[in-house]
């Protein structure tokens, strides 16, 4: 099955031959083998490059097993490029395999060698271009930007966006979005047939991968429990407000467990570096000024999501809400939480400072767009509820209400936009209609 990831793929071609590492990361399984083995391959050719100058290494394949060691990788590579006639394109996938290991020449436990100082080596070399990814606890995102500094360009893939997602699909269209809103984007979820089959996956991919990594990458092995329940806690308040004093406090009351909130800010953000999750912002639109509490939590991935729930609460309003933050970061912008504050009288004549919320102030150069997202706006009271807190913003920049619903793009008095969902992630051209 063909999966287009045109976006990436365009990504890696702007990219080539940039004198730095190309660092292809992303939450596991959702697609950056494929991009560099099977798209990014099959462009080289097609541009003239011969097969041989394509150097790729699968560094979880037994075949290269003895690879693993960094003296012998950076042995082997030096050896394939070493006619400095050509030019080699070289690929090195789950680098985070290659062992670190002492260095002969020098005494002590802090002298390692390690992936970082192969890639560092290898980059010197005037006749190759280099692509690396990982996926596991080592290549944890904080972890590539510290280690490779300004040396290398970071490029994140996504799990499918349901563009991607509709184009792969070959099951009726009319039932494209259902299926993505429940089961996400993970690439192999095409090839899966039935609930059960897409169930077992997604879980297992938590269970056997994700909270791996997160365990094994900050040996909190006695803590395996508690991120399980805090993964639960957080999908099932997808899109709403979250303080880690109230989860320390819900901790305490509903698990008889005592932990700090200091601890459960680390362990969301260990979910955060590891792809998981993402973290957004509520920011004061009238005040421009960030407020740094609560904040809200999506998932990079909806259908993980609701597997961590047992597909028990699959509401659309906050499955939208996700999935349009998570497009809108695709779409490589900075997006944050509205908060639209205002002064009202009360029933007793007195000033009462009020809040409203934006769903999503999505920023990108000079362009800003104010999003809500809605489920249904079928009568003109809840139009008002939702546009309400848009009508407060006095600026020009365009204001988008998006509902579930396919219907005819259309403005209202105020200038908002009100548009479908599947138009919305369907066509990037929409936002602008």
């Amino acid at each position: 099955m063909l999966i287009e990831r045109k976006r990436y793929l365009d990504k890696l071609i702007n990219k080539k031959k940039n004198g730095r590492v190309k660092i292809i990361t992303g939450i596991r399984r959702c697609g950056k083998s494929y991009l560099l083995f099977e798209l990014f391959h099959q462009h080289l050719l097609q541009t003239g490059v011969n097969e041989e100058d394509i150097i790729e290494i699968g560094l979880d394949d037994m075949a290269n097993i003895k690879y693993c060691n960094p003296f012998e990788l950076d042995r082997h590579v030096r050896e394939l490029t070493a006619d400095t006639s050509h030019f080699y394109y070289v690929i090195m996938d789950e680098i985070q395999m290659v062992s670190s290991v002492q260095n002969p020449y020098v005494e002590g436990t802090d002298a390692k060698i390690g992936f970082v100082n192969v890639v560092l080596g290898l980059m010197k070399l005037k006749n190759v271009d280099l692509y690396i990814s990982g996926s596991n606890s080592r290549m944890l995102s904080s972890d590539i930007l510290t280690e490779f500094k300004d040396r290398g360009t970071e490029i994140r893939v996504n799990p499918l966006t349901y563009s991607e997602f509709y184009s792969a699909y070959t099951g009726e269209k009319q039932k494209a979005w259902a299926e993505y809103y429940t089961y996400g984007g993970m690439p192999y979820i095409l090839s899966l047939e039935g609930h059960e089959e897409k169930s077992r996956y997604l879980k297992d991919l938590f269970s056997q991968t994700y909270l791996s990594d997160v365990v094994n990458r900050y040996k909190i092995h006695n803590e395996t429990t508690v991120l399980e329940d805090l993964l639960n806690i957080v999908s099932s308040s997808t899109g709403s407000l979250t303080n880690t004093s109230r989860l320390s406090d819900t901790f305490k009351t509903v698990k008889k467990l005592k932990i700090k909130p200091e601890t459960l800010d680390h362990y969301l953000d260990y979910f955060i570096d590891a792809f998981i999750l993402s973290k957004a912002q509520r920011y004061d639109v009238k005040g421009k000024k960030y407020i740094e509490t609560p904040v809200k939590y999506y998932f990079t991935d909806i259908g993980l999501r609701n597997a961590r729930l047992n597909f028990r609460q699959i509401e659309e309003n906050h499955i939208m809400e996700n999935i349009i933050y998570n497009e809108l970061l695709v779409r490589e912008f900075d997006v944050d939480i509205g908060v639209v504050q205002y002064n009202q009288k009360n029933s007793e004549g007195r000033s009462v400072r009020t809040q409203l919320e934006i769903d999503f102030v999505a920023n990108k150069g000079s362009l800003r767009y104010y999003i809500q997202s809605a489920l249904h706006i079928d009568n003109e009271e809840k139009r008002l509820q939702e546009t309400n807190s848009l009508l407060r913003v006095k600026d020009s920049f365009k204001k988008i209400v998006v509902v579930k619903d396919a219907i005819v793009p259309w403005h209202d008095e105020n200038g908002i936009l009100y548009v479908g969902i599947e138009q919305f992630l369907l066509e990037e051209t929409a936002m602008n209609l």
